[in-house]
């Protein structure tokens, strides 16, 4: 048989999979609750973010959902009951997944959380097939508070899988699910927004963007996509930037270093003021948060790093009572952050955040 054949029949068997359900649940349902920035429409949803994906609750055993991934790497947790049961890696094709079946009778709940980071690409969720025996039940009830990150690498959960220890940042080695940010959020029991790029400065990036161009988008990807800051008001902000400043700026050869600052590394001064205008444009967004300035627990922390100082001096200077500074320790090992080190740095902001905000 030719490879043609093949290829035709790979295409009528992917048809008769992708038409065999019927959409019982549409994106834009109301017995979805959604998690993070996301786009929905009535035909579709996008889900770029880490973090990104839905809660809804249901009676009966079975649950499908229709997907499309724009690279085919992006993963998902299926967290049923609480406890993860699956990890979804999503194809370039409309396709449908099972989330859940043969589930015990009873009422369940059923969460989709996205693993990846927007830089692996976008996926969008069409709807839910139900089960004949399935009940979607009205929304989860709000949890109890809202939070909102702000970060770059670490804030991702980049490399956190790849335990050879070869710190490896691709799709399969990330996972946002065990970041201190995600573990921060569910000992708390809040909705989760992360707003976080591997690669990511204040004044420079690995990449032509930095955090004060696309901070208030909705699809990161586009400069013209908008986030309406009013749909998601958090109680608590944390910013952990700086880390990947720390090394550019030393870097005059850098082609970002040329396209940022032309020959001349910026002074303390400018460093400290560019921190400072990103962290004002937050409180104009979310004037009744908390913020919390961190940093940490890569080599921008070390002893002797002069970077924990910007992020002091920038809050210091904005006399603003409801911003708090966190400093992360120094791991000193070689890499990211590995998942027991991200355990120690959510231990260390959960402590904070109870302190200050009486949680």
């Amino acid at each position: 048989m030719n490879r043609s054949f093949y290829l035709i029949s790979g295409l009528l068997t992917w048809a008769a999979t992708c038409c065999a359900q019927t959409i019982d649940i549409k994106p834009n349902d109301t017995r979805l609750h959604y998690n993070g920035r996301v786009d929905v429409k009535a035909d579709s949803t996008m889900l770029s973010w880490s973090g990104n994906g839905f809660d809804i609750s249901f009676e009966g055993s079975e649950l499908k959902a229709m997907l499309k991934d724009e690279t085919g790497s992006n993963t998902y947790n299926v967290v049923i009951d609480g406890a993860i049961s699956n990890k979804l890696l999503i194809g370039q094709y409309k396709s449908w997944y099972t989330l859940a079946e043969g589930l015990p009778v009873g009422k369940h709940t059923l969460q989709l959380f996205k693993l990846t980071e927007w830089g692996m690409g976008r996926s969008w969720f069409y709807g839910l097939s139900t089960g004949a025996q399935t009940r979607v039940l009205a929304a989860p009830a709000p949890r109890k508070h809202k939070v909102e990150f702000y970060g770059n690498s670490i804030t991702c959960g980049y490399a956190i899988l790849d335990t050879a220890g070869k710190d490896r940042g691709t799709a399969q080695f990330e996972d946002n699910w065990q970041s201190y940010a995600a573990i921060t959020a569910r000992h708390f029991n809040a909705d989760y927004s992360c707003i976080a790029r591997s690669g990511i400065g204040v004044l420079i990036s690995w990449f032509p963007l930095i955090m004060p161009e696309m901070y208030d988008r909705l699809d990161a990807t586009d400069p013209n996509s908008h986030w309406d800051f009013k749909k998601y008001t958090p109680d608590l902000v944390v910013i952990n930037l700086f880390q990947n400043d720390s090394w550019l700026v030393k870097q005059p050869e850098n082609p970002q270093f040329k396209a940022r600052f032309g020959t001349q590394a910026p002074t303390a001064e400018k460093i400290i003021e560019a921190y400072e205008v990103f962290v004002k444009n937050i409180r104009k967004q979310y004037p009744k948060a908390h913020i919390i300035c961190a940093l940490g627990s890569m080599d921008a922390t070390r002893p002797g790093s002069v970077w924990p100082g910007y992020v002091e001096k920038a809050v210091a200077r904005s006399k603003d009572p409801n911003i708090s500074t966190l400093m992360f320790p120094y791991k000193n090992t070689p890499g990211h952050p590995s998942a027991s080190e991200q355990i120690a740095m959510a231990e260390q902001l959960i402590a904070h955040v109870a302190k200050k905000m009486k949680w």
